[in-house]
């Protein structure tokens, strides 16, 4: 048997009903559509769908990978300390000291106060992997709850229960008898509750027999604590973890408690929700993780910094998905999933996506491109620009010859690749040498600089000229830091030969070493000079010394220092206006680069306002009801009761008179019906109860309130069509 959920709309009151009915299944399976067929349905080109679709997958599934294995880096210090805060914090409970109690200071539960910052939406994952890292090699008693699962503290009780019993899966059917007693279906949810069954589960563990399963494995502590994780503690109730935490400390010497809190805001949150009596009873540690701003750029950093995927986004794009995370969630993992959405649209919409692979696999799928395809490569701008420099005979060839364009496309990639290669280097060298300076010009973080760099031409903007300005003014010991972490940065290339001469950065440094005894020198002969001018002489003398100096000093030559500084600036500003070229200036870019920001922005960016108004005022865009067509500016009577009050009050001044929105709703709906009708007072209370209910739904939406001025009016709070 199945269900079915059917909408129907009725005639008579005017409203969508909702049934549930029972229908037999098919005895004929239905064909199910695969991911690909969803993927070229409704595509205007269609061509290689299948394989851009493979394509699409396959690159996702490598990039999933990257940021899973960043996200592990990130949290694996932090976690590393809460494993071993929690091994430190039950030390003498497992070693059966009778006294532990007393050396917590009277029953303190220890308390890890995890500060994970405002992004929410991430802090499930990261709680998710902290459980699994706790289960593997701490301990197999790990509760996760949440604030709306634990209204109060009966329910938090019931929670913690069934997840604690839920961890003895192993057992035998005699063991499963044995403790049927502590069944989640039959115990009572209690602390003393726990305690037995602590006592039991541990002893049992500790007693049984190598043939039988054990419930945790060797991994695991012998005396594992239970770890209760409150993953946002700020929406907690008050008197909730305050009960909690009254019971659990008077039973802490023989229940292993650990708590973990999860705190988006700041430590002293645990201080304002609980006094000082209940906050007394926790021995908190802090525990601080890498904040979401340094999180998301060295997710850029590992997406888009690099080489490794073809897969690009253009600046716009960029900024879009950045501004969502900085106005709205700072949540990584959503910059993460608006670029998994780039992605798809990238391999949806455009027929040429096909190309965006390795280099190898993409100049053997040149070979089998159609005339088609072929001629959608000579519609893109950026080849029509290529074909416009080329000489008259080539462009021809370009135009016409299919054979002649895939081998010329072909070393178009070639020249795309390597430009990608150099890019990102130098890109990095140049954030060293700016990322440290006054005022930070170019920006503190390398995205800020990689924006400004897919946007235009760098070197032609007043902030770049006035970094290496102060770049000219560094100081030695500054240049050759900057200069090692340059020779680090091409060293640590994945390919050596990209054109960057590291040899000569290389030179560079060993020259700026090579300058201490040539300072030396030049200090012995200033002191030298020194010695002259104290030596006994007449007014006129030491008078034309002085004017001679000053003279040498007006007229100093530059030394060697400055010199060899000056060079390495001209040497690094001919790297970035040789590699750093935008983007857009390649050729073929289209194929690597997603730009159509506003469908991005279309679909990321919500607009509820404008859908309200929308299923309100034309409610056939999302029911589908051919009776619901009208015209601009008509009402039907068809429409639902909640429509056609919104589109008459939009016919109002700030205050509508309830009686007249009354007659003229009245008027609508009865437009259609029997004028010979013999229960017309009947109809009246069908209308006037449904009248009522549109306004206390308007009023639920935001769009009117009651009126303080006159009883019998409503203030709306809208103004406009939208």
């Amino acid at each position: 048997m199945a269900f079915k959920l059917i909408l129907t709309y009725g005639n008579p009151t005017n409203r969508v009903f909702m049934g549930c009915f029972v229908f037999r299944p098919n005895s004929k399976k239905t064909k199910i559509s695969s991911a690909a067929d969803y993927f070229s349905k409704g595509n205007t080109d269609s061509e290689d769908s299948e394989l851009r679709f493979d394509t699409c997958q396959l690159l996702w599934k490598q990039i999933k990978c990257e940021t899973e294995q960043l996200q592990e880096d990130l949290n694996k210090k932090l976690f590393d300390n809460l494993i071993t805060f929690l091994r430190k914090s039950h030390s003498d409970f497992r070693e059966n000291k009778t006294e532990w109690a007393s050396q917590m200071k009277s029953s303190e539960i220890p308390t890890a106060a995890v500060v994970l910052g405002v992004n929410v939406t991430d802090h499930d994952l990261t709680f998710k992997s902290l459980s699994e890292v706790l289960h593997d090699d701490v301990t197999p008693f790990v509760v996760s709850l949440r604030s709306k699962e634990c209204p109060g503290i009966k329910h938090l009780l019931q929670k913690l229960t069934v997840q604690l019993m839920g961890c003895h899966i192993d057992v035998d059917s005699s063991e499963e008898e044995e403790h049927s007693k502590i069944s989640p279906n039959r115990i009572r949810c209690s602390v003393a509750s726990l305690i037995d069954w602590y006592r039991n589960i541990t002893k049992k563990t500790d007693t049984e027999t190598p043939c039988k399963k054990r419930m945790f494995s060797s991994r695991h502590l012998p005396s594992p604590p239970v770890v209760v994780i409150f993953k946002d503690m700020e929406s907690f109730t008050t008197k909730v973890l305050q009960d909690f935490i009254i019971i659990s400390s008077h039973c802490i010497h023989e229940f292993p408690l650990v708590l973990v809190f999860g705190i988006a805001t700041s430590p002293m949150i645990i201080h304002k929700l609980l006094p000082h009596s209940v906050s007394s009873l926790l021995c908190i540690e802090l525990f601080q993780s890498l904040s979401c701003k340094e999180h998301l750029t060295k997710a850029i950093d590992k997406l888009l910094l690099t080489s490794q995927f073809p897969f690009k986004l253009s600046e716009k794009v960029l900024q879009v998905l950045i501004n969502i995370f900085l106005y709205h969630d700072f949540s990584v993992q959503n910059f993460i999933k608006g670029f998994q959405l780039s992605l798809l649209e990238h391999f949806y919409s455009h027929p040429l996506s096909v190309l965006c692979c390795e280099l190898q696999e993409a100049r053997k799928r040149v070979k089998c491109l159609s005339h088609s395809q072929c001629e959608n490569i000579r519609r893109l701008p950026s080849f029509r620009r290529f074909v416009e420099s080329q000489v008259s005979n080539k462009q021809t060839v370009l135009l016409t010859d299919d054979e002649c364009l895939k081998e010329t496309t072909q070393a178009l990639l070639q020249d795309l690749d390597t430009y990608h290669e150099n890019y990102f280097p130098i890109l990095r060298c140049l954030h060293a040498f700016t990322s440290s300076l006054p005022k930070y010009p170019l920006g503190k973080q390398i995205t800020e600089l990689y924006c400004t760099c897919l946007e235009k031409k760098v070197w032609e903007t007043e902030e770049y000229e006035s970094a290496i300005q102060l770049v000219r003014m560094l100081a030695k010991d500054e240049l050759v830091e900057i200069l090692e972490k340059c020779v680090e940065i091409v060293a640590s290339s994945p390919v050596k030969d990209v054109g960057i001469p590291s040899e000569k950065l290389e030179q560079y440094l060993d020259r700026f070493r090579n300058l201490e005894a040539e300072a030396t020198d030049d200090q012995e002969e200033s002191i030298s000079s020194l010695k002259e001018l104290q030596k006994k002489t007449d007014l006129y003398h030491l008078q034309k010394t002085l004017l001679e100096m000053k003279e040498s000093r007006r007229l100093k030559k530059l030394t060697k220092f400055e010199m060899l500084r000056f060079e390495v600036v001209d040497f690094i500003d001919g790297l970035v206006r040789n590699y750093l070229v935008p983007p857009e200036l390649q050729t073929l870019h289209e194929v690597m680069y997603f730009s159509a920001a506003d469908t991005l922005r279309e679909h990321l960016n919500a607009a509820p306002r404008v859908a309200l108004h929308t299923a309100l005022n034309n409610p056939y865009f999302y029911l589908k009801n051919e009776s619901l067509k009208t015209d601009a500016g008509c009402i039907s009577n068809t429409a639902p009761d909640i429509c056609i009050a919104y589109k008459l009050h939009l016919e109002c001044g700030r205050l509508i008179n309830l009686v007249d929105w009354l007659e003229a709703f009245s008027t609508v709906v009865t437009a259609a019906e029997n004028p010979n009708s013999t229960v017309k007072d009947e109809i009246d209370d069908a209308i006037h109860a449904r009248f009522i209910r549109a306004v206390s739904e308007l009023e639920l939406l935001g769009f009117i309130k009651p009126s303080k001025q006159k009883t019998d009016h409503v203030a709306r709070l809208t103004w406009g069509s939208c």
